[in-house]
């Protein structure tokens, strides 16, 4: 299989294979009018199998959420047919209208315009809790 190169765009690389469409999904790349090649299984000497995705277009991505749903990742900005940066993503310490409390009672669920604040409360087990009531997040 050949995917052409990318001119001007972003590189996601390293994705843990089967994570490339839960990351296209959160990052609304959907929405975008540009090319989007999601590769899927694509073999990797260091991961065994890995996900990448190509996007045609230097846009804003929301480095947290590729940090929250897979750190490890990296993220390279090219110009030009040139990589001019890259990124490696880790996992964020506060994640900010990425997850969600499920707490019924909780501030957020009444005051609609409150944002919806998590910070890292456990790394090894990546467990986010509510900043308003400490309560664990999802998705």
């Amino acid at each position: 299989m050949n995917i052409d190169s990318i001119k001007n765009g972003i590189v996601i690389d390293h994705i843990t294979a089967g994570l490339g469409m839960e990351i296209y999904r959160l990052l609304n790349l959907d929405e975008l009018d540009c090319s989007v090649a999601i590769i899927k299984n694509a073999v990797s000497k260091k991961m065994g199998k890995k996900d990448i995705i190509k996007i045609d277009a230097n846009i804003d991505l929301d480095m947290d959420i590729i940090g929250y749903v897979d750190p490890g990742i990296s993220v390279s900005i090219i110009k030009d047919n040139r990589l001019v940066e890259k990124k490696n993503i880790a996992l964020p310490e506060r994640l900010v209208n990425v997850i969600h409390c499920k707490n019924p009672r909780c501030i957020i669920s009444t005051e609609q315009e409150l944002p919806h604040v998590f910070k890292l409360s456990d790394k090894e087990k990546k467990i986010y809790r509510c900043i308003y009531c400490e309560v664990q997040g999802e998705l």
